[in-house]
C-alpha cells in the first residue's frame, strides 16, 4: 500500500512535465516570430539606402591673363544643403598663352582648346555629355583687354561662344567676371578643400565643422592680385569690399579686394617701365633684378601696350623699338627699385589700383596660391615659415648667376627663371607694404598649391557657387530587403505566430476543462465519502 501511494505522485509529475512542453515549444516559437516580425519591420522602414541618381559633372575654363586651364569637376546629384560636394576629376592646361593674346586674331582661340576639349571628352561618360555644363570665366587679362579694346574683348569671347555652342555639352556662356568674383571663388575653394564647410561625421553624414575657424585667401594672377578673407559682423559694411556669402546653409562675411595691375607679370611690365624712365640710356638698361651674366632684349611693345604702363609710356614711343637689359643679381637693389611699385603716390589713373589703406587688419591662416606658390617653390619653400627664412632664401637665389639657376631649378624655363627674383621681391613688399602683413603674422600664411590632388583656384569655388542654379534630382531609394522578400518573410512568421498563439489558447481552454472535470470528481467522491 505503501509503495503505491508514493509511486503515483511522481507518475503525475512526470506526465504533467511532459504535458508542458508543447507550451513551452509553443511560447518560445511565438515570441521568437513576434521577435523577428518587429525586427524585419524595423529595418524596412528605418535603415534604408539612399542611392543618389548618379553624378553630375561640370567643366570650367579658367581663362586667365597668361595661360588657359580646363577643370573637370563632378558631384552627387543630390546636394547637401542645395551646394553639391564637387570634386575636381581632371584639369589639363591649355597650349599657348591666354586668350586676351588673341585679340587680334580671335578666331584662333577654338584652335587651341581643341587638343585639352578632346581629352576632356573622355574623361565624362558620353551620355552624360549633353547634361554636363560648361562655363568660361575670364579674368584680369580679359578685364584689361575690355578696357583696352572692347571690341576685340567681345570678338575673343564671340569666337569661345561659337566653338562651345557646337560642342556635345551643355554650354551655359563666357564670360568676363570681375576682380571681386575672383576673390570670393578664390576664397571658396580655399576653404572648401581645407574642410573648413563640411566634413563627415561618425555617421558619415557631412556637417559643419564646430569650432573650425576659415582660411584667408591670397591670389597672385599675371595681371592682377586678390585677398579675402572672413571679418566679424561689427566691421563696417558701408563698403563695396565687404560681401556675405551663403554656403551650406550657413552666412560668412568677407572683406574681398581685387588689385587690377598688381598681378605679377604686369608688375613686372611696370617694373621694366620704371628702369628704362629712369636709365640715362633708353637702348640699354640695368636690370639689378635679373640674374647676373644674364641679358635679353625686348620690344617696346612687350612692356607698354598694357594699360597698366600706359602711363610709363616715353613720349618717343616706338612698339618696335628694342630694349636691352641686364641682369647684375644685387638683390638689395632689387628690393628697394621693386618698393617703388608701392609708392602709393603714383597710383593714379583708371586702370591702376591703390592700396588705399581701408583694409581691415589679416587675422587668423591664409593660404597663398597660383603666383605665391611658385616663386615661393622656386626658393625651395612651400607651407609656413617665417620672415626671415623667406628673406634669406631670396637673397641666396638673387645672388646667384644665370648659370647657376639650371641646378637650382627643377623645372628651367627662361622666362620664369629670370624673374624669380623679381617675383619674390614685389611678393614681400605685397604682402608686407600692400596687404599689411608683419614678422608675427606672416607665418601665418601656408603657401600651397593643391589640396588632395585638387587645385587651389577660382575655378572650384565658382562651380561650388554654379551648382546652386543646377536642380537636385530625386534620391532613389534601396531597402535591406526585397518587396518580395520581405512580404514572404512577414508571412511566414505572422503565420507562425498565429499558429503557435492558436495552439496556446486550445490548450488553455482544454486544460482549463479538464481541470474543471477533475475538480468536479474530486468533489463528487467527497461528497461520497
Amino acid at each position: 500500500m505503501f509503495s503505491v501511494l508514493t509511486r503515483q505522485p511522481c507518475e503525475q509529475a512526470g506526465l504533467k512535465a511532459l504535458s508542458r512542453t508543447p507550451v513551452v515549444v509553443a511560447l518560445v516559437v511565438l515570441l521568437l516570430s513576434v521577435v523577428v516580425l518587429v525586427t524585419v519591420t524595423l529595418i524596412q522602414t528605418h535603415h534604408k539606402e539612399v542611392l543618389l541618381p548618379g553624378l553630375k559633372y561640370g567643366i570650367v575654363l579658367d581663362a586667365g591673363s597668361s595661360r588657359t586651364t580646363v577643370y573637370v569637376y563632378q558631384w552627387p546629384a543630390e546636394k547637401e544643403n542645395n551646394t553639391g560636394v564637387v570634386t575636381q576629376t581632371y584639369k589639363c592646361s591649355v597650349k599657348g598663352s591666354g586668350i586676351s593674346s588673341y585679340g587680334s586674331n580671335p578666331q584662333e582661340v577654338p584652335k587651341a582648346f581643341e587638343d585639352c576639349m578632346q581629352k576632356v571628352k573622355e574623361q565624362i561618360p558620353a551620355h552624360l555629355h549633353r547634361s554636363t555644363c560648361v562655363y568660361l570665366g575670364a579674368t584680369a587679362g580679359m578685364r584689361l583687354l575690355r578696357l583696352q579694346n572692347e571690341t576685340a574683348a567681345n570678338g575673343v569671347l564671340a569666337s569661345i561662344r561659337n566653338y562651345f555652342h557646337a560642342q556635345p555639352f551643355d554650354f551655359r556662356g563666357a564670360q568676363i567676371i570681375s576682380g571681386q568674383e575672383e576673390g570670393i571663388y578664390g576664397w571658396i575653394t580655399a576653404n572648401y578643400l581645407m574642410g573648413n564647410f563640411l566634413e563627415k561625421d561618425l555617421w558619415h553624414m557631412w556637417v559643419r565643422p564646430h569650432g573650425v575657424e576659415t582660411t584667408g585667401a591670397l591670389d597672385l594672377g599675371g595681371a592682377s592680385t586678390q585677398i579675402s578673407f572672413a571679418v566679424g559682423e561689427a566691421v563696417e559694411r558701408n563698403t563695396s569690399d565687404v560681401v556675405r556669402v551663403s554656403l551650406y546653409g550657413y552666412l560668412y562675411t568677407l572683406y574681398t579686394r581685387s588689385f587690377q595691375c598688381y598681378g605679377r607679370n604686369e608688375a613686372e611690365k611696370r617694373f621694366l617701365a620704371m628702369l628704362l624712365q629712369n636709365s640715362t640710356t633708353k637702348t640699354n638698361v640695368i636690370n639689378p633684378c635679373y640674374p647676373r651674366d644674364y641679358s635679353t632684349s625686348l620690344k617696346g611693345g612687350r612692356i607698354f601696350d598694357s594699360p597698366c604702363a600706359e602711363d610709363l609710356k616715353p613720349g618717343s614711343y616706338n612698339p618696335d623699338d628694342i630694349i636691352a637689359f641686364e641682369g647684375t643679381g644685387d638683390p638689395l637693389l632689387c628690393r628697394v627699385k621693386v618698393a617703388s611699385l608701392f609708392a602709393f603716390k603714383a597710383c593714379h589713373g583708371r586702370e591702376v589700383s591703390c592700396f588705399d589703406g581701408i583694409q581691415p587688419g589679416v587675422k587668423g591662416p591664409f593660404v597663398a596660391f597660383a603666383g605665391f606658390f611658385y616663386t615661393a617653390s622656386a626658393l625651395n619653400l612651400t607651407g609656413s615659415f617665417s620672415l626671415d627664412t623667406f628673406n634669406s632664401s631670396t637673397w641666396d637665389f638673387c645672388s646667384q648667376s644665370w648659370g647657376q639657376l639650371p641646378q637650382l631649378l627643377p623645372r628651367f624655363d627662361e622666362v620664369y627663371a629670370r624673374s624669380y627674383c623679381f617675383s619674390a621681391h614685389y611678393i614681400y613688399h605685397l604682402l608686407v607694404s600692400g596687404y599689411k602683413f608683419t614678422e608675427d603674422t606672416w607665418p601665418q600664411i601656408h603657401f600651397k598649391k593643391e589640396v588632395e590632388n585638387s587645385s587651389i583656384a577660382w575655378s572650384l569655388g565658382y562651380m561650388l557657387s554654379l551648382t546652386n542654379q543646377i536642380p537636385a534630382e530625386m534620391p532613389l531609394v534601396r531597402l535591406p530587403l526585397k518587396p518580395p522578400t520581405f512580404m514572404s518573410t512577414m508571412a511566414f512568421f505572422t503565420g507562425v505566430a498565429l499558429l503557435s498563439l492558436t495552439f496556446l489558447v486550445v490548450y488553455l481552454y482544454m486544460s482549463s476543462r479538464k481541470q474543471r472535470r477533475s475538480q468536479h470528481v474530486l468533489d463528487h467522491t467527497v461528497d461520497s465519502e
